[in-house]
């Protein structure tokens, strides 16, 4: 997913979709049904972990919920443990094992997404195979879970209080880097020290061990956005329990949070751009130049806002940063793109509650100032452990440059991203280098031409990094292709995962 920030934390990776399993003889819907271990042989100290038993339970109306025991830390499992979050959906036919699902983020809940959208997940085909799995990674939601604020209102402040100086002076840049130090603090005053081990790498190790207590020798696994990166730490960590696995909406694992910013930036001007040549041929449309003018013209747009923000009717005020994330919302799903020209619509009006509407959609921010989840805390704790950040003054000026230059409308918007983690209690933890999970079952990779989250040169990447990797191309807008795109695409994903048909070639659905 994105940054989260939005006076500047803008270097990260995506959070928007979702799934993955092996044999077991769950009952559907069974109160007290219980699963059995593969009982594999594993090392001493991790014996107790891999042997225990979950109990599943009737929840959220026709599901099952269960709750996992794991190491805080896998270098030390004996200090102490974490609970992971399950949810299930039983087959809906004879089942052929579990199917895990992720659905991005970092930070994404995968028990609400099974929970809340199931069909939208996976298709029927599916269903009637696999019991579906929604899992909380650590760090997130019903898992053993990061928390920062005790109050909403601190929270908004973190995310809306506009910047008191203009973006990239000294008093700035000093600025952004003590609130990121103040929220780092207060994220490991409440968290404990769980908030220096929601890694992917200790994230990836879960899931292997998810994967042996549900019973199943093999991980069949779905991962969307950033679950392409858990989904490939795990390929790399486990190749001989790799089952089927899907990415969809893949990240590049080597890229830098510079990289990772550039691209995204560029890839959300491509989006706008495919908005904005369809909006043009409508009459309904809030704009009437030419795309190359109108990107300007949002470009401005964006510029007005912070020197003069939108006072909105709850107190808050409407600056760039917000503006930010109310655009790029509806840019991840070319079926939203109504919403844009509302939006446009509205604050070229001088109206600002729409657009904070979009933005704490972004947020998991509710109508009564709540939040949802905690999935911007876990958020930035995960990407600061993931991602190395460089905050020399000096890299941080060249950085905003070149962002500015590659990506005009949006560069400038998510540049000093590597500020956020400046300060962080821990130190990040995972090399940014290449995965080729040597020795792994054929990893199914899905990239979309014009997704703006993840763009397609990472699917790309990542199919080739990975030994066994086999690349499959939709042709098409939005973020992630399988169960939304054309029968190409989700024929391929079901034939993998069902029948382990690898395609021989690219399809280019």
């Amino acid at each position: 997913m994105i940054a989260r920030r939005l006076a500047a934390i803008a270097a990260a990776l995506v959070l928007v979709l979702p799934l993955s399993g092996c044999v077991t003889a769950f009952l559907p819907q069974q109160q007290g049904a219980v699963s059995t271990p593969t009982g594999e042989e594993v090392p001493a100290e991790l014996e107790g972990f891999y042997s225990q038993v979950l109990e599943w339970s009737a929840c959220e109306g026709d599901f099952q919920c269960a709750t996992a025991e794991a190491p805080l830390d896998w270098s030390d499992p004996g200090r102490s443990t974490i609970d992971l979050a399950l949810i299930r959906s039983t087959a809906t036919g004879a089942s052929t094992g579990s199917l895990l699902v992720n659905p991005g983020g970092p930070g994404g809940s995968g028990y609400n997404f099974v929970r809340d959208s199931v069909d939208y997940a996976v298709s029927e085909r599916l269903r009637a195979s696999f019991d579906v799995v929604g899992f909380d990674p650590r760090g997130v939601n019903q898992s053993a879970a990061v928390s920062c604020y005790d109050s909403p209102k601190e929270l908004d402040a973190y995310l809306f209080d506009l910047p008191q100086s203009p973006a990239g002076s000294p008093d700035y840049l000093a600025d952004l880097e003590e609130s990121s130090a103040v929220f780092g603090q207060a994220c490991l005053e409440n968290t404990g020290e769980l908030l220096g081990f929601v890694d992917t790498v200790s994230a990836a190790r879960d899931l292997d061990l998810l994967r042996a207590i549900l019973g199943d020798d093999k991980l069949n696994y779905l991962g969307y956005s950033y679950g392409t990166l858990l989904g490939a730490t795990y390929a790399d960590l486990f190749p001989e329990n790799t089952g089927r696995l899907v990415f969809d909406g893949a990240v590049d694992p080597a890229t830098t949070e510079f990289e990772v910013s550039a691209t995204q930036a560029q890839g959300f001007e491509s989006a706008l751009r495919a908005f904005l040549a369809d909006c043009l041929t409508t009459a309904e449309c809030a704009f009437d130049g030419t795309v190359d003018e109108e990107m300007v013209a949002v470009r401005a747009l964006l510029d007005s806002l912070d020197a003069s923000p939108l006072g909105a009717t709850d107190g808050r005020q409407l600056g760039s940063g917000a503006m930010f994330y109310a655009i790029i919302l509806p840019l991840y799903n070319s079926d939203n793109w109504v919403y844009l020209n509302d939006l446009f619509a509205g604050v070229l009006g001088g109206q600002a509650d729409y657009a904070l509407q979009l933005a704490d959609s972004y947020f998991a921010r509710t109508a009564d100032g709540t939040y949802s989840d905690n999935s911007t805390e876990a958020f930035i704790a995960i990407n600061c452990l993931d991602y190395r950040s460089d905050p020399a003054a000096e890299s941080l000026e060249a950085e905003a440059a070149e962002l500015a230059r590659l990506a005009p409308v949006f560069g400038p918007s998510m540049s000093y991203g590597a500020l956020g983690c400046a300060n962080w209690p821990f130190p990040s933890t995972r090399e940014r280098v290449e995965i080729e999970a040597k020795g792994s079952a054929p990893i199914l990779v899905v990239g979309t031409t014009n997704d703006p989250a993840t763009p397609y040169v990472w699917a790309r990447s990542l199919a080739e990094q990975l030994e066994n990797g086999h690349l499959v191309t939709y042709d098409g807008e939005g973020h992630t292709a399988y169960n939304k795109s054309n029968a190409c695409i989700n024929d391929a994903v079901d034939g993998f995962l069902l029948d382990g048909d690898v395609p021989e070639t690219d399809p280019l659905c």
